[in-house]
């Protein structure tokens, strides 16, 4: 499976302020990963210390808020990571299927897909 990468928007809790942010779409990482200090300044609050899993099998512990998200006009609440300073933002599952995306990795791009309730 290839990678891209997606324009999207992270906004402040109160939904009054975006800012525009070029993640890696990663569909195998749960949450959205955004630097902290950008969530931080957009006022997002930690709920949570969350521990992961990395790539290498190691764990580490990352604190987790909630804040909005926009792409291509659409927006939801979504679960965040404060990254470290200098990791590139990533786009996780959790985000897209919130927002009814799916990934069309030959065209790389994002496309919307029907919610399923099965």
């Amino acid at each position: 499976m290839g990678t891209f990468s997606a324009s999207i928007e992270i906004g402040s809790p109160d939904g009054a302020r975006f800012e525009p942010v070029r993640a890696l779409v990663d569909t195998g990482a749960s949450y959205t990963t955004i630097p902290g200090t950008m969530l931080r300044n957009l006022g997002v609050p930690v709920h949570d210390q969350v521990t992961f899993i990395l790539a290498d099998g190691s764990r580490i512990q990352r604190a987790v808020g909630q804040t909005w998200i926009r792409i291509d006009g659409r927006s939801v609440i979504t679960l965040v990571v404060f990254g470290d300073e200098g990791v590139e933002a990533l786009l996780g599952a959790y985000t897209l299927q919130g927002l009814l995306l799916g990934v069309d990795t030959p065209n790389e791009r994002l496309v919307p897909v029907p919610g399923l309730l099965m």
